[in-house]
């Protein structure tokens, strides 16, 4: 049986550990020893970019920021449904994880981040979304964490906060569509998208392809006309 490897390793916040690693031609992403991502389970993913940005047409300029850059599936379907007039807006927290994108991880979905259409920038994405101009998005795609409840930064609650709800809001264009993603059905979270003027849908989401059961939750939050 082949060995799993780590490949590299960061500290972040008080101390907690975030890892790569590889297990015969397969790859993860964990914390504190709790995978987060699986190369063998991304169907979640690659549906999250798929539907972000299918309301778009594929000729126009359209301007779309995903949040999280994981194992690359979200930006590469996104990718794929968007056409060369687009622009997408890539923020990922941790720069490492671009690093190990670059060296361990192309092989999966590509030279995604080196896409004519694609800006990478390094940060906080909930901050680039609420220092965003009005009606800046046409798609904002966000798979940041764990969802509306955080594993690896307590901060990233405030995102999927009333206060963070309204700011995307405010960072879409008309007819503009967020879409997140989630470890699991959340009626709050549900709740406050609707009250903030959204038309919200929960769409269950498998591990896997061929999974039997739905094990995550993919919302989709539409501005109504």
């Amino acid at each position: 049986m082949k060995p799993r490897i780590k490949l590299a390793e960061i500290t972040v916040g008080d101390g907690d550990s975030l890892c790569i690693l590889e297990h015969d031609g397969a790859y993860a992403i964990s914390f504190n020893g709790a995978e987060l991502m699986h190369s063998k389970a991304s169907a979640s993913e690659k549906m999250l970019g798929t539907l972000g940005v299918g309301r778009l047409n594929k000729e126009s300029e359209a301007r779309v920021l995903v949040g999280g850059l994981g194992l690359g599936y979200t930006l590469r379907y996104a990718l794929k449904s968007l056409g060369p007039p687009a622009i997408v807006e890539m923020v990922e927290i941790f720069p490492e994880v671009l690093d190990w994108y670059r060296e361990h991880l192309e092989p999966l979905n590509g030279p995604i981040l080196d896409d004519p259409r694609v800006l990478v920038s390094k940060g906080d994405v909930a901050r680039r979304i609420l220092k965003a101009k009005p009606q800046t998005y046409d798609a904002i795609l966000l798979d940041t964490d764990n969802g509306p409840i955080p594993m690896v930064d307590k901060s990233n609650k405030m995102l999927y906060s009333y206060m963070g709800v309204r700011a995307v809001k405010d960072a879409l264009k008309p007819n503009g569509r967020v879409v997140y993603w989630s470890a699991g059905k959340d009626n709050k979270f549900e709740s406050r998208l609707k009250s903030a003027g959204f038309q919200v849908k929960g769409i269950p989401a498998k591990i896997h392809e061929r999974a039997k059961r739905d094990a995550y939750m993919i919302y989709t939050a539409d501005l109504r006309n």
